[in-house]
């Protein structure tokens, strides 16, 4: 049995992007199986701990005996101490498997600082996206968050995704119509990733559609597993994993204004894919 982290950047907060808004994810994994029909992973779903100082847990990841860690940027940007990123890299550089997601803005840039996979992020004042072009408001109708916000949809609904190059095998879907995963949830305001540069072991894998300005903008970006570190996901958004976004009813933090649809609801097949998309990364990560 494999041993997955599932770990927000915040302190627990009830009426904010906490671990238990990912509950939905959390249960999914730990309900996997292996070929023999016993449990596959077991799951450890936790905030962070006091904000300020290094965190027990990530600060001294590279001596737990995880094998993954799914980190939800969901801070402000202050997030991750410098311990903790350090043990974070340690982890990923002795062999460790990690998904690392964020939002709009500068939500989540503390991650930044992560070695590899921190550069895939972009964010409005680090490491913005390099073409820019893309440095605006991608709805001109929302004009209270600013860019990187790639509008995929409403909270509630789903969005239909592309892949990017060589099928990966993050991306296969037997029961899909096209052998690959083709929906995730939406969102009004997705971040930006990219492969880094002179990153041979990176590739761009997966792209979705602005539902407002047309633009093609990043989804996922594969690490392969090198000398140097384990394999690696980044993703344009948490909001593909949070519980408010499989099932609008699950509600959301007060400060959510957005209205909700429920089209992932009445459309039970892009609830499915998303569901197969997290199997899958779980399943490579620790390949």
């Amino acid at each position: 049995m494999l041993n997955i982290l599932l770990q927000t950047t915040i302190e627990e907060d009830p009426d904010d992007w906490s671990i238990r808004r990912f509950s939905r994810v959390a249960s999914f994994i730990a309900g996997l199986r292996d070929a023999e029909g016993h449990p596959a992973f077991m799951v450890t779903a936790r905030d962070r701990a006091r904000r300020g100082a290094p965190d027990p847990v990530l600060s001294t990841l590279h001596e737990s005996d995880f094998d993954q860690a799914w980190l939800f940027a969901v801070d402000a940007g202050d997030g991750l101490t410098p311990e903790d990123c350090a043990g974070i890299t340690r982890f990923r550089r002795r062999g460790g498997g990690l998904m690392v997601t964020r939002d709009h803005t500068d939500l989540g840039s503390c991650i930044c600082n992560l070695g590899g996979v921190g550069a895939a992020h972009h964010f409005r004042s680090r490491n913005p996206e390099p073409d820019a072009s893309r440095h605006c408001t991608d709805n001109p109708a929302s004009t209270e968050i600013d860019w990187p916000n790639y509008h995929s949809g409403a909270n509630g609904d789903f969005q239909r995704v592309r892949p990017v190059g060589s099928i990966h095998p993050v991306l296969r879907d037997r029961q899909s119509a096209t052998g690959v995963i083709q929906y995730l949830p939406a969102h009004p305001y997705e971040g930006a990733i990219s492969a880094p540069a002179g990153d041979a072991s990176s590739r761009v894998i997966l792209e979705g559609l602005s539902s407002v300005s047309g633009r093609r903008f990043n989804i996922a970006v594969a690490f392969d597993r090198t000398v140097s570190g384990g394999r690696a996901i980044a993703q344009s958004t948490f909001h593909h994993f949070a519980d408010y976004n499989w099932d609008p009813a699950a509600g959301c933090p007060s400060f959510v204004g957005e209205p909700a649809g429920d089209a992932i609801v009445r459309f039970p097949e892009a609830l499915r894919s998303t569901q197969q998309y997290v199997r899958n990364v779980v399943g490579w990560l620790s390949a």
